[in-house]
C-alpha cells in the first residue's frame, strides 16, 4: 500500500539540523513511531510531499529548508506583552514564570494556542518570542516507513474532528478537500 491521502502512516526517523554540526533534534523509534493521517493537514506539507507514494519498508532521507519547514525567524513574532497579563488575582506577578528563557503557553486574541519564550521583562511588559523553536533552521529527516494502512473510524474522528469543516481545513463543507475523504 502506498502513502497517499487518507492513509494512516507510521514512520521512524531521526531529525537533525542540516548544518555543519548536524545536531540531533528528535528521534522516533519503532516502539513509539510517528503515526498520522496523511493529507489531514497535521504535518508540514513538504514533509508529506517527500513521503507521498512511498511504501511500507521504504527508506527516506531529505532536507526541508527553513522556508519549507517553520519559516524564517521574524521580528514581528517578538512582542511586548503587558505585565498585567502575568498578574494573578491578587495583582502579583509570578517572577519565576517570567524568567528569561522560560517557555509559556499562551493564547492569542482568536483563541489559538501558542508558546512564547521570555526574552526580557520590565515593570510594564514582558518581551516574548513567538517564533517556532525551529524557525530559521533547515531540517534533515532520515527514516523509514514502517506502516501504511487504512484508518479506523475512531482515527478518522480524532484526526478530522468528526465531520466536514471541523478539522480538515475546509470550513465551507466541501468534503473533497484533501483530507483523504475522511469528512
Amino acid at each position: 500500500m502506498k502513502v497517499e491521502n487518507g492513509k494512516m502512516v507510521s514512520v521512524t526517523y531521526e531529525l537533525k539540523y542540516d548544518d555543519a554540526d548536524a545536531k540531533l533534534i528528535e528521534v522516533c523509534e519503532k516502539d513509539r513511531p510517528l503515526t498520522f493521517l496523511f493529507g489531514a493537514g497535521m504535518m508540514l506539507p513538504h514533509f508529506e510531499k517527500n513521503l507521498e507514494g512511498k511504501e511500507c519498508g521504504e527508506l527516506f532521507d531529505f532536507v526541508l529548508t527553513a522556508d519549507e519547514a517553520y519559516g524564517q525567524v521574524t521580528e514581528d513574532a517578538i512582542v511586548d506583552v503587558p505585565i498585567n497579563v502575568f498578574k494573578d488575582e491578587n495583582g502579583k506577578v509570578n517572577e519565576e514564570l517570567i524568567t528569561v528563557g522560560n517557555t509559556i503557553p499562551m493564547m492569542d486574541a482568536h483563541g489559538n494556542r501558542l508558546h512564547g519564550v521570555v526574552v526580557s521583562s520590565t515593570a510594564e511588559a514582558v518581551k516574548m518570542d513567538f517564533n517556532h523553536p525551529l524557525a530559521g533552521a533547515d531540517l534533515h529527516f532520515k527514516g523509514k516507513i514502517i506502516e501504511v494502512r487504512n484508518p479506523k473510524m475512531e482515527e478518522l474522528e480524532r484526526n478530522c474532528g468528526g465531520g466536514c469543516g471541523s478539522g480538515c481545513g475546509d470550513k465551507g463543507g466541501n468534503c473533497g478537500n484533501g483530507c483523504g475523504g475522511c469528512c
